[in-house]
């Protein structure tokens, strides 16, 4: 039998997502809704919300149409929600970018998601004009100034009415178009509609006790699905505040946790194993926190527990992937929690079950297999990919996560292992079969493959085996500088080995588990 949450069901309201986040801001007044940590600048909850309608009627002057797409690449900014919210507003799709990656990769990705015109900021601007040109954007945004772009300013100073989107239907039209890998493979465009993301916040909501007087870190990249959905929308439908960091630095954050008393902190393992550990933790006054949530990679049990203990609070974890918009599992805030290496029970409105691996059968009670969930919040699918999109959702609408888990007996879940090869490099996405296809262009070699190791500090990191071609010379330093000037920093390769062959089945598949078995095993 599916497991389903302990907190019961949830009621979804039929709104675009824009108007159910943002339902209440005007009435919140000069309440800070973002404020940028390094600078103070502030966007108020009346600002937010009008700010929002601004955008939102400058675009559609500007002839976007219901459904067309806008690229964002920026950082954490307090304008990030204005745009990001300004464009669903106006019946637009939201493309959001890593600002780390290159242009080619952002380029690839504006093309693929035929995006009509792009929003970045000051320090992107030469990458964002080289994609935008490379894809046929139509038209490039700077928040602030830039030369060759227009200042967002004039969206906001546009004049007009937002369009009207009474008879959006939210089940079907699309809000937000983020890249995932999935399971395996490159990137993908993950189809997220209305429904999908404002599903998500009401499930999050029902176990989460924030409230308005809460004050959350905006650490956690906005154009990531766990950022977006709980520091772009979650919080800005509570009424909390949310404190911006356009990139990490753990002393900037210690700094911002003190001076605006953080009370809620949404981070990424790596953070927690800083504050577990580093000696700067000591010289800051971190009392205000009471509740760290950890996602997007697994959490160890010892590292949890030591951070729990050192600061005093609660520290958790959660458990999502994008294309579930991305929260599937969440320890309720009103259970005293001690179960380290858990992620919790499934939330509210979601259901789940562990299937065998090979037989996709149900797995008994404690067994280990697939974790598969289903619900509201699980994507309508890939963007014109319906190959992949079968093979992570199948025809009952069981979306497969590639993960590896068991329940225990409060069915509560563990996460032991991946069925996928995506390697997750501090809570990001990296395919291996992205770098192989870049070792292999390479006129000195001749076969790679690439696989996950474990990191203390990353989680994983990627390690690529290398054959080198007869009659080539190659060192490791070579292979890793060669990946590192075409990929986003995160991609990078960490570790090389050379071999003689890459394993590979009798139909030609890389044999990835034969490499990593090695690897474990030396």
């Amino acid at each position: 039998m599916p497991y389903t949450s302990p907190s019961g069901s949830v009621e979804i309201p039929r709104q675009p997502l824009s108007e159910f986040v943002l339902g209440g801001a005007a009435a919140r007044g000069s309440k800070p809704a973002f404020i940028d940590g390094p600078t103070g600048r502030t966007v108020t909850y009346a600002g937010l919300a009008s700010g929002v309608e601004r955008v939102a009627a400058g675009l559609a002057a500007r002839g976007l149409g219901r459904g067309e797409v806008v690229g964002l690449l920026s950082p954490n900014l307090p304008e990030f929600p204005l745009a990001f919210h300004g464009i669903g507003r106006a019946g637009g799709v939201a493309t959001t970018m890593n600002p780390v990656s290159p242009a080619g990769e952002i380029a690839h990705q504006l093309r693929d998601a035929r995006a009509r015109l792009l929003i970045t900021v000051p320090e992107l601007l030469g990458k964002a004009k080289e994609a935008a040109a490379a894809a046929g954007v139509e038209e490039v945004f700077v928040i602030g100034e830039g030369d060759g772009a227009t200042p967002f300013a004039a969206l906001l100073g546009a004049g007009g009415d937002a369009p009207d989107l009474s008879d959006l239907d939210p089940s079907g039209a699309l809000a937000a178009l983020p890249y995932s890998s999935g399971t395996t493979g490159l990137p993908k465009g993950v189809m997220l509609t209305h429904r999908n993301l404002v599903a998500n916040v009401c499930q999050v909501e029902a176990v989460d006790t924030s409230t308005e007087a809460d004050v959350f870190i905006g650490v956690l990249p906005f154009f990531h699905i766990y950022g977006m959905t709980i520091l772009v929308n979650l919080a800005a439908h509570r009424g909390a505040t949310v404190v911006t960091m356009p990139r990490f630095d753990l002393e900037g954050f210690l700094g911002l946790v003190q001076e605006h008393r953080i009370t809620r902190a949404f981070l990424v393992p790596p953070i927690v194993l800083a504050l577990a550990k580093h000696p700067l933790v000591d010289r800051f006054d971190l009392s205000s926190l009471r509740w760290i949530v950890s996602g997007a990679a697994p959490l160890g049990h010892d590292v949890a527990e030591a951070c729990a203990r050192r600061l005093g609070c609660v520290v958790k974890q959660g458990y999502g992937m994008t294309e579930a918009s991305p929260v599937t599992h969440y320890c309720p805030d009103d259970v005293g929690w001690t179960k380290y290496g858990s992620t919790g029970p499934v939330v509210p409105g979601c259901e789940a079950k562990i299937v065998d691996v090979d037989t996709g059968d149900e797995v008994p009670p404690g067994g280990r297999g697939e974790l598969c969930v289903r619900g509201p919040n699980v994507m309508r699918g890939y963007l014109r990919n319906e190959a992949a999109t079968r093979e992570t959702l199948d025809a009952d609408g069981w979306l497969h996560t590639g993960d590896v888990v068991y329940a225990d007996e409060h069915e509560d879940v563990y996460v032991v292992d991946r069925v996928k090869e995506l390697i997750k490099y501090k809570g990001y996405q990296v395919p291996p079969a992205e770098l192989e296809a870049l070792l292999v262009a390479h006129d000195a070699i001749d076969d790679a493959a690439v696989i996950p190791v474990p990191d203390a500090e990353a989680g994983e990191v990627p390690k690529a085996y290398v054959v080198v071609k007869q009659g080539h010379a190659l060192s490791a330093d070579d292979v890793r500088a060669y990946v590192a000037a075409r990929v986003a920093p995160y991609k990078r390769v960490r570790e090389v080995a050379f071999v003689d062959e890459i394993p590979k089945s009798a139909s030609g598949k890389i044999l990835r588990r034969v490499l990593v078995e090695r690897d474990r095993a030396a």
